[in-house]
């Protein structure tokens, strides 16, 4: 007589249910594109903010030298005065119209949302999927994260051209690995 006892499977060694294994790819997949998609909005967010400074920088030192000129005897410095004042009118004018920073801070903001989403979604995937719950409960779960992550992606402002090959280039390089994730 065979023993039932010795085939039945353990909970450890219990394979997942093809459900369970598409909720887990699928959530690999959204785990990824919340990584590029936050990394991208946190390089696009440098590059306001070094064009914020670019801009600057610059209207703070003319607009003191313009103020300085303006107060000096010589006439020959009028002139000087005067375009050093379009200079930095101009360069108002474009911070004004840019708003550089208004869009670093945005771009870092939907940065970091993306972050916590991609977070979410790998303790979901590493730690909820592995514990013994429906596939209903999951799917359900999957789902909820699917959504952020496209009301994410339709609230978030365009990144551009160049931030994705260099998002890319990062993650490759291990800037988004964590230590304890490496294999020694």
């Amino acid at each position: 007589m065979v023993n039932i006892m010795s085939k039945k499977q353990t909970t450890l060694e219990k394979s997942p249910s093809k459900t369970k294994e598409e909720v887990i790819k699928e959530a690999k997949r959204i785990e990824e594109s919340t990584l590029f998609s936050s990394k991208k909005h946190f390089v696009t967010s440098d590059f306001w903010l070094v064009f914020h400074y670019i801009l600057g920088v610059p209207i703070v030192v003319l607009s003191a030298i313009a103020g300085l000129s303006i107060l000096s005897k010589f006439d020959q410095n009028k002139t000087l005065s005067g375009i050093l004042a379009l200079i930095v009118t101009a360069l108002s004018a474009l911070m004004t119209f840019f708003n550089p920073n208004e869009r670093a801070s945005s771009h870092k903001n939907f940065g970091n949302s993306y972050d916590a989403l991609c977070n979410n979604v790998r303790i979901f995937r590493t730690i909820d999927c592995r514990k013994e719950k429906s596939e209903d409960v999951l799917t359900e779960k999957l789902k909820y994260y699917s959504e952020q992550k496209d009301r994410l992606n339709s609230d978030a402002p365009q990144t551009p051209w160049f931030a994705y090959p260099i998002a890319k280039r990062g993650i490759e390089k291990g800037e988004a690995d964590y230590i304890v994730d490496k294999v020694v």
